[in-house]
Formats: structure tokens, sequence, C-alpha cells
């Protein structure tokens, strides 16, 4: 089967040079007439006027470094939610109402439309990022109000602009005392666990004193002193009862060494004259003599002998007082006088009593000793266990500890914080450019809607040509007649003549395609 022919016969550059040349006054007349109708329409359309202001945001005055700021989001988003918070409905409302907007547009407007064109009004435009620290920040943004009334503009694009600083200042101070607020309450919660803690360890620490872990060693070194000094206790012990036992002989011997003295000297003397004490008395300093030439002063037969002669004195002294007074007297002498007893066996007896009291404390000494001996060896022995118990309380304490110590730093931090921000030294908005008052319309752009008229008309008039000239039914080439003809074209005559005549040859040829 054959390929079905074509009905055009396609075209090439040449031809739409040649359109070009044939319909140059139509494409040039639609083309003017373009600009004049974008421009009517643009006269037509309803002015608008456009206020625009530029929001800086500055970082935090103070280095990050000495104060962390409380918010931490990022940017771009907390400023999207900012937008949210400004361009809701209770907030331009009130705009709306105050200045009267779209009344001359939508006069019974609904709420929802007032709303739908006061967001198409307002726009935010982001500046361009810059570079900082490896990460895109957002420098500031512009807020464009789009009005029919330039003042009205300039007042609306403040009011907003005013709303985005405030509702920043306001976000950031709720942030920064939330923050403190929830901290304080968190520490205080903190703060009263680490007091049970604490509680709980004093009333270990009392309950186990004396054998909690860092007391083990002074334990060990305690009883260590306390064996040796029971060992001097009990070496002393000993001594001081020897020593009682030799003390309590030797009173012995001398008291019954002296009381047979005494029974003896009374007897003897008991029924003497006073002439015969007289001699007895001789005969018992000579003997005195004698004694004290061969033992001391200390001798217990010295002791009694002088003993007996002080006596002997006495009874003579006694003697020449009256002769009723002297038998009474003699009556009374012939019982048994008792004496004192001699120096010697009063120091034994206060030796006696002095070892006595030795081994009395030492024992009490001993048995104390003894006692604390065995309260350190159980203290020792519940160590292990009291150290286990005591490492879960400890355990415990130091987390409280820590975690207390880690909120406390953190609410010192952000109530620093909260101070910056109060002071307006954290990050903040400026209004760098505040609203201006719009000189001209930013819509419509009457240049610009000439431009589109032209570009417009100049479409409309090469399409125009385009279409008369492919749907002509003249030959004007020999491709044409070969193409629509099916012939082969032997020879081509131009037009010969002078110029004039080739001029209105062509006119003619042109009315006659017409």
């Amino acid at each position: 089967m054959s390929t079905p022919r074509p009905l055009n016969r396609p075209w090439t550059s040449e031809d739409y040079l040649a359109m070009l040349r044939r319909k140059w006054r139509l494409i040039v007349g639609l083309a003017l007439l373009g600009p004049i109708i974008g421009y009517g329409i643009s006269r037509l359309l309803p002015t608008r006027y456009t206020s625009t202001s530029l929001i800086l945001i500055e970082r935090q005055q103070v280095p990050e470094t000495y104060v962390k700021p409380v918010i931490t989001d990022d940017l771009n988003a907390r400023v999207a939610d900012l937008q949210q918070q400004v361009l809701s409905r209770t907030r331009l409302l009130p705009i709306i109402d105050r200045f009267g907007l779209f009344k001359d547009r939508a006069p019974h407007a609904s709420t929802e439309e007032l709303m739908e064109m006061m967001l198409k009004a307002v726009a935010l435009t982001a500046v361009k990022p810059i570079i900082a620290g490896g990460n895109e920040v957002l420098p500031g943004f512009r807020v464009e109000v789009t009005l029919g009334d330039p003042q009205k503009a300039q007042q609306v694009c403040h009011e907003i602009v005013s709303m985005f600083v405030s509702e920043n200042i306001r976000q950031r101070e709720n942030s920064a005392q939330g923050t403190v607020s929830f901290l304080q309450n968190q520490l205080d919660e903190a703060k009263r666990k680490l007091d049970e803690q604490d509680a709980r360890l004093a009333a270990f620490k009392r309950q186990r004193m004396g054998t909690l872990p860092d007391e083990v060693q002074t334990n060990i070194n305690l009883l260590t002193t306390m064996n040796t000094q029971l060992e001097s206790v009990n070496q002393s012990l000993n001594r001081a009862q020897q020593d009682k036992v030799y003390s309590e002989s030797v009173l012995a011997q001398q008291l019954q060494a002296w009381q047979a003295t005494q029974v003896a000297a009374s007897a003897d003397t008991a029924n003497l004259t006073p002439e015969d004490l007289e001699k007895h008395l001789a005969d018992l300093k000579k003997r005195l003599v004698s004694l004290r030439a061969k033992y001391t002063n200390a001798h217990p037969d010295v002791v009694a002998l002088e003993t007996e002669i002080e006596e002997i004195t006495k009874r003579i002294n006694d003697e020449s007082e009256t002769s009723e007074q002297k038998a009474s007297q003699a009556s009374k002498d012939s019982k048994p006088v008792k004496t004192p007893e001699p120096p010697q066996i009063q120091q034994l007896r206060a030796q006696v009593h002095a070892a006595t009291e030795s081994v009395e404390n030492f024992t009490h000494d001993q048995q104390r000793l003894q006692e604390q001996i065995k309260q350190y060896q159980s203290r020792l022995q519940l160590s292990p266990v009291v150290e286990q118990e005591y490492k879960e309380i400890t355990r415990d304490h130091q987390t409280a500890l820590l975690f207390y110590n880690e909120l406390l730093g953190k609410r010192d931090q952000s109530s620093m914080a909260t101070d910056m921000e109060r002071q307006a030294a954290g990050e903040r908005f400026r209004v760098l450019d505040p609203a201006n008052l719009p000189g001209k319309p930013s819509f419509p752009n009457r240049l610009q809607f000439a431009a589109i008229g032209l570009a417009a008309g100049l479409a409309l008039g090469y399409g125009s040509a385009y279409i008369v000239e492919r749907t002509s039914k003249c030959l004007r080439t020999k491709k044409d007649v070969e193409f629509y003809l099916g012939t082969t074209t032997l020879v081509v005559i131009p037009i010969i003549g002078d110029p004039a005549n080739r001029k209105t040859w062509r006119s003619t040829r042109h009315k006659a395609q017409a």
C-alpha cells in the first residue's frame, strides 16, 4: 500500500520569511493594537497599593557560651508559627473592622470571605538566607500589605508588623517564664526527694554508728589498741593482787605480834606500885635503847616498846592525883587499855586498802575493755552487711543530689535567660524599614500590561498571517506547483519590466489573491 499524500506542503524557513514579507502589515497592525488594548484594560482594573516593611531578626547580644537561649527551635519554623498566630481570625478581624476594609468591594461579604481577602492582601517574604556556621540563617522577612487605599495599606502594614514584634516578645517571655516555672516545680520535687534521702541517710548513720564502712579501719585500730590495753591491765591486775596478798600477810603478822605484846604488857603492869612502875619504865627504856641499836624505829618491836613506855609514863603521871582518884584509876587501869595501832600497822593497812582499790579498779578496767572489745568485734562482723545497705542508700542519695544540682543549674540558667529576655538582650525582631506610604500603585502595572498586549498582538498577528497563508489556494513557488499539480516544472519565467510596472503588477496580484 502507498502512503497517503499530505494535504499541505511542509514549510521551510524560506516560506516563513516569505509569509512575513507578504503579511507584515497585518502582523504590525495587530502588534500595535495589543498595547493599546492592554493599557486600556489596566485603566479599567481596580488600583492596588502595596506598603512594605522589613523586619530584621537580631541575635541575642549576650554570647551563648555565657547564657544559653531558652528558645532553641528552628527560626524558620518559629516565624511560620508567628505567622499563624498573627494572621489568625482573632487578630485580623479587629483590624478589618477598625479600618473598614473591603467595604467598597464586598459590602455584604461574610466573615470567611473577608478573612480570605485579608489573607490575600497580606504577604510575607523571607529575606535571602545567609550562611553562618555552616547553616542557613534567616536574617529577616518582609511584610507586604496590598489594599486600594495607600494610607490604609500603610496603617495595616504597621499594625501587622507591630503584632509580629509584640507576639515574638510575648512568646519568648512566656516560654522563658514557663521554663523557669516548670524547672522550679521540678526542683522543689527534687529537693523533697533529696531531703528524704538525707533523712534516710542520717537515720541510717545514727542507727549504724560505729559500723559504717568508713569506720572499719578505725574500729580495727581501736580493737588492736584495746587488746594491748587489756593485756597491760591484766598484768597490772596480777601485780596488784600479788601486792594485796603480800600486804595482807605482813599485816596479819604485825597485828599478831603487836597484840601479843599488848597482852603481856597489860598483864605485867596491871598490879605494880608506882615505885615498881618507875623501875619497870627504866627497864623498858634500857631495852628500847638496845633495840634501837639493832633495829630501825619502824621495827615492830621498837614501835611496840615505845607504845608501852608511853602508857607507863601516862600511868605514873596519873598516880600523882588524889588517893580516891588513884584507887578508881587503879581499878580502871586493871582493865585492858585499848591503845592505838602503831604507824607501821596503819601504813600496812593503808597499803592493803590501796592494793584492794587497785585490784577493784583494774578489774573494772578489765571488764570495761572486754565489753568494748566484744562491741568492736560485733561491729566488724556486721560491717559487710552494713556496707551493702550503706552503698544502696548512698547511691540513691548521690543520684538525687546529682539530679537536684542539675535542675538547679538549669533553673539558674533559665532565670538568667528570662532576665535577658526582659532586658531585650535576647533574640528580637527589629523593624529596619517601617511601613512606607506607597506613592504609586503596585497593581495594575500599566507598562507591564502594555508589554503583555504587545506580545499578545504579535502572537495574534503572526498566527493570523500563518492561518491566512496556509488556507490560501495560490501557487507562488516552483515547490507549490510540483507538490499540488504533481508535475515537473520545465521553466520558470520571472517578471520582466521596469520596477514601476513590477510594483503595479504585484499589487494587482495581491488584490486578485485577496
